[in-house]
């Protein structure tokens, strides 16, 4: 089982899925903005990313921008601060066999399959 934690208004997670899906994987689609994620599984896809919460942040994101950027946060704070404001995820992740992927660009999603 492959998941993908999907934003279907985003068009690298949308090219993404569609590689998944010529890949003909058997797929779990989260579609994270629907169904927020809890600080625990957030936290678990960050360990399986092998990367700091910061790196899993969309600074760009007008919320980030107002809100957060040039302040100083711990990876918990950062965490809830995902979980508040999913759209701040990066997107699409893409997760199998305990191995998971930032699939940015879409075609680095392959690496895991």
């Amino acid at each position: 089982m492959t998941t993908i934690y999907h934003n279907p208004r985003c068009s690298k997670s949308r090219q993404c899925l569609a590689i998944l899906e010529e890949k003909n994987e058997d797929l779990d689609i989260i579609k994270y903005l629907d169904t927020p994620l809890t600080e625990k599984k957030i936290s678990e896809i960050i360990d399986l990313l092998g990367i700091k919460p910061i790196d899993l942040v969309r600074k760009n994101e007008a919320i980030w921008k107002q809100e957060y950027k040039g302040k100083d946060f711990t990876d918990n704070e950062l965490i809830k601060i995902m979980c508040d404001h999913p759209k701040l995820i990066e997107r699409p992740i893409v997760i199998k066999n305990n191995k998971a992927i930032i699939g940015r660009p879409p075609e680095k999603v392959v690496d895991i399959l």
